[in-house]
């Protein structure tokens, strides 16, 4: 029965917030407490920061931001995500509430329905439009920025910190980030920036999550139910599988009888070897989940060769998770969605037996799979009709796929360089899959056994709940020409102070103030204790110290010339002659003057180092800025004068509209004129060059099959080109970049030429999927070509886009 006093509170709550009250009503699930406070913040025309779990209904207050939005006439609202595929499922869900009409999508290379009062778009299309002062964004009320905890993503972390400085003051921003451990400081920034911020953080899950390890064919728990996961307390039972050398033995007492037994067991007990834990393979899984009722589940595998082989084996197990209504459903669906794929692809995707398999239940997701069939498999788990999908990490990133399960079979990935254990954060992404709200009691981590596998490592990476938010913010060429020309040099170093990195920054130039002056403060005491009535003991301690030094320096000179020996031995002598007649040598208490003075002496040298970490952090922002400033300066992008006005030149002018990692090159090869003579597959091919980013060191092709003709004069000057920026950039103390890679130019000239998908895949030597996704960042490119390069590079660049939008590429656009 509910408390009367409680019934109360939410009486008075709704009272004071009819539009929460309304719209909490019209929801299928009740609003836990920390959407409720969301929507209140809004509600009171306050911007909101909410931190809570994957999976835990932050994209509520989203919704609800929305909803304001829609009851106020003319007022707009724009839904921002990191990632296009998140965009375009948002885009269908907020179009089955409002309706085709008042939604549309911008994601690049899609534009539907830009101007309706609410937009979905990746963050990226916000910033240009923020700095091209769209008439768009006339009447924002609201921008939501989902999962703005990719704000510390290296490459892209930049523009999430561009949008809250420069969105207009009037608008509110609900931010949606995971939990993290320093959301305050977060929500501190986001107040000082936005105005009034309210930070709300939630660490419940509102699906409990069971978490086990799966030896042989038993699920374990991972932790003592008697303890609870707060303190970490392991199953005792997983301990006594595990021996500290990862042998697996009865109990570990009598694994330490053994080693200190003089090399024989004792009687009935086994030698290390012999009970080693075989892993049940992925059918077997599979079969253990079903027979349990833990399906659907996602399996996450590191690697996309590891996912199809999964696929794979389930096939050859026999294994089919579906009814014979469910299977006319799935086909039902698949042939929908993609009729209008031409049937000479269809081959080439592998389509048949990818659709063979979704009809048995099982499917693959990663980023090698034609974004369209990644949606397809998106769309039948959540209907539960496919029941097993094995998953690299990249369907843990905000991709609405709950399952009842998660499987991890390693607790390690390859990194690009090395393979890593993965972090608390991560763990939590991908486990916090499991759990679907409404359908669910409970949700299910399952970690497979290794020999490798450390209970307590496993145990600290489950319950550890948050992880600290850093800035990765950096300005770049494009954010300098943009901030100069809106705002003036001497405002723009003003507003890049304001970022979150300097927030940090300045935050921990604040904590190391602080242990400056607790250093001073201890210092004054080393001082008094080692204060001598005969005289200056911190002038006989820093004698003593350079003679120290001096001594010490010299034992390694045996070798020296005589000449330099002598002169040393002479300096010591020196030194040691001035101590004997220091006054306080012959002071009774000397060492222990002394030792006071080494302390002195040490932590004096501690406080200077931090002194300068303080030199060195204050203003970090803004000095990168100067450098860039320089940069554009020595290529006149702008013109200082002598008063220090900072001004844009007509270069200048052009870039504001480059957007990307190569905006430097690519506005210098326009000016210099490195692509007029270029038709359009070697200017597309050309433009391959500069988005792609090859895995690992396979990142040029050879040059006998690259296109002929002005295709290679062009590369060659545009390499030199970027050879010379690379080392002008490290001659202003900036990073510089990665030279222009040539491994899919080839590949992008055929399919500009027309050339069919089998030819062009085994040209480009990668799967479907990310042909696709790097063919759509050089058609982003050609897109900005054609709008800001002159004739013939403009002309050359739109026929470009008409030539690479063909086939996949065209499907996978909307």
């Amino acid at each position: 029965m509910t408390d009367p006093a409680d019934r109360f509170a939410r009486a008075e709550a709704a009272a004071a917030h009819p539009i929460t009250a309304d719209f909490a009503a019209a929801q299928r699930f009740e609003l836990d407490p920390f959407q409720i406070a969301g929507c209140h913040a809004l509600e009171d025309d306050r911007s909101v920061l909410v931190a809570a779990p994957t999976g835990a209904g932050k994209t509520i207050v989203g919704e609800f931001a929305v909803h304001l939005a829609m009851r106020e006439p003319g007022a707009k609202a724009f839904y921002t995500t990191p990632m296009k595929a998140l965009s375009n499922q948002k885009f269908r869900e907020l179009q089955a509430v409002y309706g085709e009409s008042e939604v549309g999508l911008l994601t690049g290379d899609t534009n539907i329905n830009g101007n309706a009062r609410v937009v979905v778009m990746t963050t990226e299309v916000l910033r240009n439009m923020l700095y091209a002062d769209s008439p768009a964004l006339e009447g924002l009320r609201f921008v939501v920025m989902d999962e703005v905890h990719y704000l510390a993503d290296r490459f892209r972390g930049a523009v999430w910190e561009e949008v809250i400085i420069h969105l207009p003051s009037p608008v509110r921003v609900v931010s949606l980030s995971a939990t993290v451990s320093n959301a305050e400081e977060f929500g501190d920034w986001l107040d000082t920036v936005r105005g009034d911020t309210a930070v709300i953080v939630s660490e419940t899950r509102p699906v409990p999550l069971e978490q086990h390890v799966l030896v042989r064919g038993d699920l374990l728990p991972l932790f003592d139910d008697r303890a609870g996961i707060a303190t970490a307390q392991v199953n005792r039972e997983l301990m006594r599988v595990r021996s500290p050398k990862g042998v697996n033995f009865e109990n570990n007492r009598r694994s330490q009888q053994y080693r200190s037994g003089g090399g024989r067991p004792a009687r009935n007990q086994k030698r290390p070897n012999a009970q080693r834990i075989e892993r049940i393979d992925r059918p077997e899984v599979i079969r253990l989940l079903e027979r349990s009722s833990l399906l659907p589940a996602i399996f996450f595998i590191f690697s996309r060769v590891g996912c199809d082989a999964a696929v794979e084996q389930a096939r050859r197990a026999g294994i089919r998770l579906t009814t014979r209504e469910e299977r006319d459903e799935i086909r039902q669906i698949v042939d929908a969605r993609t009729r209008t794929l031409q049937d000479e692809d269809l081959a080439v995707l592998g389509f048949w037996e990818w659709k063979e398999n979704l009809e048995r239940g099982v499917a693959a997701h990663h980023a090698g799979l034609l974004p369209a069939f990644k949606e397809i498999v998106e769309e039948l788990f959540q209907r539960k009709l496919v029941k097993a999908v094995f998953a690299t990490e990249t369907l843990a990133l905000g991709i609405n796929m709950p399952a009842r399960t998660v499987v991890l079979e390693k607790l390690e990935k390859f990194n690009g360089e090395a393979r890593v254990a993965i972090t608390a954060g991560e763990y939590t992404q991908l486990t916090g899959r499991a759990g679907r709200r409404g359908i669910d009691v409970e949700g299910h981590a399952v970690i497979q056994w290794t020999e490798a596998l450390d209970p307590q490592a496993v145990a600290a990476l489950a319950s550890r709940r948050t992880y600290p938010l850093n800035s990765s913010f950096r300005p770049t060429y494009n954010m300098a020409v943009n901030l100069i020309d809106s705002f003036g040099r001497a405002r723009a170093r003003k507003i890049l102070e304001s970022s979150f990195a300097q927030f940090q920054a300045d935050r921990a130039v604040v904590g190391l103030a602080r242990q400056v002056k607790e250093a001073e403060e201890t210092l004054a005491g080393y001082a008094e204790a080692m204060t001598c009535d005969r005289g200056d003991f911190a002038e006989y301690a820093a004698l003593r110290r350079e003679l120290s030094d001096l001594e010490k320096s010299g034992r390694g000179d045996q070798h020296a010339p005589h000449a330099a020996r002598q002169k040393r031995q002479q300096q010591i002598q020196g030194l040691r002659r001035r101590l004997q007649r220091h006054p306080c040598h012959s002071c009774p208490d000397r060492e222990h003057h002394a030792r006071w003075g080494e302390r002195y002496e040490r932590l004096g040298r501690k406080a200077d180092k931090i002194r300068q970490q303080i030199a060195t952090r204050t203003g970090t922002v803004a000095r990168v800025f100067d450098r860039v400033v320089d940069v554009l300066s020595a290529l006149d992008y702008v013109v200082i004068d002598s008063d220090g006005t900072t001004s844009l030149t007509a270069a200048g002018r052009t870039m504001r509209r480059i957007y990307g990692e190569r905006d430097l090159l690519v506005a210098e090869a326009l000016r210099r004129k490195l692509w007029d003579s270029l038709d359009a597959p070697s200017l597309a091919a050309l433009a391959s060059c500069l988005v792609y980013e090859p895995r690992g060191d396979a990142g040029d092709a050879e040059t006998r099959a690259l296109p002929r003709g002005p295709f290679r004069q062009a590369l060659s000057e545009t390499q030199d080109l970027w050879s010379r920026l690379d080392d002008l950039e490290r001659d202003h103390r900036l990073p510089g970049s990665e030279p222009p890679a040539t491994g899919l130019a080839p590949a992008m000239a055929a399919w500009a030429r027309g050339i069919p998908l089998d030819q062009v895949l085994d040209m480009a030597d990668m799967a479907a999927g990310d042909f696709v996704r790097w063919t759509k960042q050089v058609i982003d490119l050609l897109d900005q070509l054609s709008m800001v390069a002159d004739a013939p590079v403009a002309t050359t660049a739109r026929k470009a886009l008409e030539a690479v939008r063909r086939g996949i590429v065209d499907y996978s656009s909307v």
